[in-house]
Parts: structure tokens; C-alpha cells; sequence
């Protein structure tokens, strides 16, 4: 259970060890191994950050050839909500108040890449003084910058795309969506 809790401040710790000591035993297979034949799924999670203009943040990876948003795959034993707590320090080397859900978006399997549910999370704005903090790591990130969605579009994946557009409308709206491959 410790390993569970690696990534919680001491608070959230001793309230995950309280909430896990309430839960009590876990439930006892009735069908004997049927626990790990059970289909999983790769997570990941990203923050849709913007700048006072409205335009949406950026990060270019050393390893592929289009811009994402800050986050990354979750650990295991890992919320979606401290995973993107955790990639926010680790890619952008700053702490920003993580908001409200926007999106879960189901991705289906492609080549190597099993199927997945993607998260995103609400990253407020910030400000120029937050811009200037931004130190990347250079082995992982080159470079970054805030573009409005229209001017990335042809550089993006088209799910990745349209799973942006959901998500600021989530913003806009103040609403929390749920799609399958974008849509």
C-alpha cells in the first residue's frame, strides 16, 4: 500500500491509509485467476494550460515530431490527477494548481499501442511570471510555446486534435466530457 502512496503529500497520504483501512479486505476472486485475465488499459494524462491570450501551451518532445500538451503516461498505482501533478514539475520544472476534469477520451489499440483512456485536466492560465519560471528538461522536451488550436492543427494528430477541441469547450463550458477517439 505505501508503494500506492508515493506520489501523495503527507495529508493525502494519511488520508488514502484512512480511506484504504475503511475499505476493508478486498474482494476474493470467485472465479479463481479470473483477476488477471481481465483487459487493461494504458493511461495517460495531460493539462490543458493556457496564457492570458487564450492560446493553449505547448511542449515539442524530443522524440516525436509534433507538439503535446504537458503530461504523460500514469504510473502504476497512480491517479490521473497526480500523474499530472507529477509530469507538471518534471516537464515544466513549476507547480500549477491542477483544476476540474475536462476530458476522458477512449483511444482504441493502433500498431504497438494497446487501447487507452486519455485524461485531461484544466490547468488555469498563467502568467508571464509563471512563463518565465519554465525550466524543460533537456533530455526529454526542446522547446515551448502557446498557439491557438487553428495554428497547430495540421501538425497534431487528428484524434489528438479533435480531443483538444473537446477539452477547451469542457473549459468554456465548465463541463466535463467523455468521448471515443476524439469524437
Amino acid at each position: 500500500m505505501t508503494e500506492q502512496a508515493h506520489h501523495l503529500s503527507p495529508e493525502q497520504a494519511a488520508q488514502f491509509f484512512q480511506d484504504m483501512e475503511a475499505e476493508g479486505e478486498p474482494e476474493v476472486e470467485f472465479n479463481p485467476g479470473i483477476a488477471s485475465r481481465i483487459a487493461s488499459k494504458t493511461v495517460a494524462a495531460g493539462v490543458l494550460i493556457n496564457d492570458e491570450q487564450g492560446r493553449i501551451f505547448f511542449v515539442t518532445p524530443i522524440y516525436k515530431p509534433y507538439p503535446e500538451i504537458p503530461g504523460g503516461v500514469v504510473d502504476a498505482n497512480e491517479s490521473p490527477y497526480a500523474a499530472c501533478q507529477r509530469e507538471i514539475r518534471e516537464e515544466l520544472g513549476i507547480n500549477i494548481e491542477i483544476g476540474n476534469l475536462l476530458v476522458v477520451d477512449w483511444m482504441p489499440q493502433h500498431g504497438v499501442w494497446r487501447d487507452s483512456l486519455q485524461f485531461i485536466f484544466d490547468g488555469g492560465v498563467l502568467s508571464e511570471e509563471d512563463i518565465r519560471k519554465i525550466r524543460l528538461p533537456p533530455d526529454e522536451l526542446k522547446s515551448f510555446g502557446f498557439h491557438h488550436l487553428g495554428e497547430v492543427k495540421e501538425m497534431l494528430k487528428p484524434s489528438f486534435y479533435r480531443r483538444l477541441v473537446q477539452a477547451n469547450d469542457a473549459k468554456q463550458l465548465n463541463l466535463v466530457k467523455y468521448t471515443d477517439f476524439g469524437r
